[in-house]
């Protein structure tokens, strides 16, 4: 009964709703909690651009995660067991994700679908069917990418102080940074979202149009329009401060031109999220629907059908509208309190901390490292004002998702056979 189509896809929508109340705080955390922008709006702007990038570009990851983790080889004459497993892999990662999001822990969805994924293949086959390198490259992560991540956003906010806010002038000084800080921020998000989004682009307008388009063109184009409009939008933001307020660029409220750039910003990483996560709540859905359309283990040749990804977005938006808010609440303001200036840093660090593992092929959740993030700039502000508790919550809930993951897909895996 469990691996008939409309439960399978009831089970793909359930792990999507509970990444989409856990994963997308890492979008939107800490511009709720700099008050970039209020939770009602974080949680529209996500549900948004979450549900594009799942929809229009989360294929990679998914037929990634469905048709190379698992060995095929040790599945191809009995591929029900594979079934019965990825069934198991969706619901220990559903309960886990729901236990975390309900503690207002943010975990790695990643890390709890590779978990998972080597419990029920431990059950089923043997040790040898678990990558232990890959394990341990995951762990040397855990350890290491919320403190580069804290680091470097540390280091970010220490220049933007030095530079600016501590200025006796900090809008004149800020005026000077602008075109920097624009070129930066299209710099660092473009080389993680544009190469996701230009190789497509490129390709309909060959087909289309018959207009032939190298996807870098693209990119360097879409890069510098979108640092020049940010230049010039803001630089027209300073001048109506300062002409509403009649005063000099020295007493005009600062931060609310940061919150421009946090929010664009946080635009970049949902859609990123939504491109990448989606893999981890429908590369299970996706393995199932294969094996049960073809009688065979799914490949390199696996095709995500459009509906499965439709349904991946409509969890993700579902779950952060309804439970979003516990662990957008925990980043962005029970660790430290926020500003945008300080939110921009932390999404900053972020982004250049994976795009930096991504380039060395290194596993990293984005949950540590925008956690780390928040940290490192906290202690940076005010050592004393960071809440331990909160953090030692959430490294503790970092340290249990991989055994737990797998713990709870090796229970169900064997229930379910024992019922079969």
């Amino acid at each position: 009964m469990l691996d008939s189509l409309p439960v399978v896809i009831l089970l793909g929508l359930y792990i999507a709703w509970n990444l989409g109340a856990n994963d997308v705080a890492n979008s939107m955390g800490t511009s709720v909690g700099s008050k970039a922008v209020t939770l009602k709006q974080a949680l529209i702007i996500a549900g948004i651009l979450e549900f594009s990038g799942a929809v229009l570009f989360g294929d990679q990851v998914s037929k990634r995660l469905a048709g190379e983790i698992i060995n095929a080889e040790l599945f191809a004459h009995q591929p029900q067991i594979l079934v019965t497993g990825m069934i198991s892999v969706l619901l220990a990662c559903g309960l886990w994700l729901q236990i975390a999001t309900y503690k207002g822990l943010p975990v790695s969805s990643s890390h709890a679908v590779v978990g998972a994924i080597a419990g029920f293949s431990w059950v089923a086959v043997g040790a040898t069917a678990i990558d232990w390198l890959s394990i341990e490259e995951i762990t040397f992560g855990w350890v290491l990418t919320p403190v580069i991540s804290g680091l470097t956003a540390a280091f970010l906010y220490k220049q933007i102080c030095f530079w600016i806010l501590d200025k006796p002038e900090p809008l004149f000084y800020l005026r000077e940074w602008i075109p920097w800080l624009s070129v930066m921020l299209f710099g660092i998000f473009g080389a993680i979202v544009l190469p996701i989004l230009t190789p497509k682009l490129s390709d309909f307008l060959l087909r289309k149009i018959g207009i032939n388009v190298v996807s870098w063109d693209i990119s360097l184009f879409a890069g510098v329009t979108g640092a020049l409009g940010l230049t010039i939008y803001s630089w027209r933001q300073l001048d109506v401060i300062a002409s509403r307020q009649n005063t000099s660029y020295s007493q005009s409220p600062i931060e609310n031109i940061f919150a421009r750039f946090q929010l664009v910003s946080a635009c970049f990483v949902a859609f990123a999220h939504g491109s990448n996560d989606v893999g981890n709540a429908i590369a299970p859905l996706a393995a199932i629907v294969y094996i049960k359309n073809t009688g065979n283990v799914p490949g390199d040749d696996l095709d995500i059908p459009t509906w499965i990804l439709i349904v991946g977005g409509i969890g993700i938006i579902a779950g952060l509208g309804v439970w979003g808010k516990k662990v957008i609440a925990t980043i962005g303001e029970n660790i430290i309190t926020l500003e945008p200036s300080s939110g921009l840093c932390a999404e900053l660090a972020t982004a250049t901390t994976v795009l930096f593992a991504s380039t060395l092929g290194l596993p990293v959740s984005t949950s540590h490292a925008l956690v780390g993030a928040v940290v490192g700039i906290g202690l940076m502000k005010n050592s004393d004002s960071l809440q331990l508790a909160t953090i030692r919550g959430i490294a503790a809930a970092w340290f249990i998702t991989i055994p737990v993951s797998a713990l709870l897909s090796a229970t169900i895996f064997s229930a379910l056979l024992l019922l079969s």
